[in-house]
């Protein structure tokens, strides 16, 4: 049976409607569910994702991802000033170290700032070790910060101050938490707003 042109692309325009409503009532769908044990993840190893860095830490000391070697990193990109997505995040990661009982110790949590203009080392380490006493607070020049977020395809973005120089500004950024391994490759990495129980539960499915 032979179609005419016009009548093809009213088929074809109703196929691509028909696949935009699936693709937007799956991620719904998605949403509207709860992020447990292996839902929680949306990436495993073999993405190439993270990589070498070096940034300062607590005290001005450098800090670099070899130091971490041997043990895992659970790594959240934020800062301080974040009003809420950030000390809910890392609120989740502490409490999840916390249910993991004796294997906590196989993991560092690590928050690195994208805002090395108000995040300093002294006040990074007082702001995160409100959320678990063995958190790293990372911070460096801005170079430095873009090189890692660029290695770990994360995202942000400085919003606008309410005057020229004010320290006022909000700051867009990507909200996933990365399981990096012993040997510095991605293990898994968790959706935002996961919960400290399912991230509990996908990070035992790392750790012997």
């Amino acid at each position: 049976m032979h179609l005419n042109k016009p009548l093809l692309f009213v088929i074809g325009a109703f196929a691509c409607a028909l696949l935009a409503f699936a693709l937007v009532k799956g991620v719904r769908l998605m949403q509207g569910q709860p992020a447990t044990g292996q839902g929680a993840i949306i990436a495993t190893g073999g993405a190439d994702i993270g990589g070498p860095f070096s940034l300062i830490g607590a005290g001005g000391k450098r800090v670099g991802d070899g130091d971490f070697r041997g043990r895992h990193m659970l790594i959240y990109f934020g800062y301080s000033f974040c009003p809420d997505v950030c000390p809910t995040e890392l609120q989740a990661m502490g409490r999840a170290l916390d249910q993991l009982g004796s294997k906590a110790g196989q993991v560092t949590p690590v928050f690195i700032s994208v805002d090395p203009a108000r995040d300093t080392p002294a006040q990074l380490k007082e702001y995160v070790h409100a959320f678990h006493p063995r958190m790293v607070g990372l911070t460096g020049p801005k170079a430095a910060i873009d090189r890692v977020v660029k290695s770990y395809r994360a995202y942000y973005r400085i919003g606008q101050p309410s005057k020229p120089g004010a320290l006022d500004y909000l700051v867009d950024h990507t909200s996933f938490i990365y399981l990096i391994g012993p040997d510095g490759k991605l293990k898994a990495l968790f959706r935002g707003g996961v919960g400290a129980d399912a991230l509990a539960q996908g990070l035992t499915q790392f750790l012997p």
